[in-house]
């Protein structure tokens, strides 16, 4: 006797739908390639970090073989938004690529920050690839600690 057997004729259907159901998720799964739209047309989008501690937000990008020139950042309430061009160098002097991972192109990445931040005190350092700016948080943004009365 065999599994299928043991199921009712009218279920039998949707169990095979299911398994093809099941069949092509794995299949796009496999195939899936994070950003690879992106890359092929010439964008590509740096990693962010984003922290915040009591008294101010981090952003940090990783932005390497960068020039500092070519990075602008702008704030707009609580969005920052980076955006810049990594340029493709051209040195082809008899070279055969068979791979090429590194990403060129135009990006741009929008992050909407956790807290009010003061647009006077922002400061932004480009260090091994790795771009910081810290926001430093409005007055009226930091958390005050609210002590309890016992009655």
């Amino acid at each position: 006797m065999e599994r299928r057997d043991l199921l009712p004729w009218s279920q039998r259907g949707e169990v095979s739908r299911l398994r093809g159901e099941m069949d092509q998720l794995f299949d796009r799964f496999f195939d899936w390639k994070p950003f690879g739209i992106m890359r092929e047309k010439g964008m590509w989008a740096p990693a962010l970090d984003l922290s915040e501690t009591e008294t101010e937000v981090s952003v940090k990008a990783e932005l390497p073989g960068m020039d500092p020139k070519e990075i602008e950042i702008s704030l707009n309430r609580d969005t920052l938004t980076l955006c810049g061009e990594r340029k493709q160098e051209k040195e082809e002097k008899g070279e055969n690529f068979h791979r090429i991972e590194r990403s060129f192109g135009s990006f741009s990445r929008t992050v909407q920050l956790p807290a009010e931040v003061d647009a006077e005190k922002v400061d932004a350092v480009y260090k091994d690839g790795v771009l910081q700016i810290k926001l430093k948080k409005t007055e009226k943004s930091t958390s005050k600690k609210i002590e309890i009365k016992s009655a």
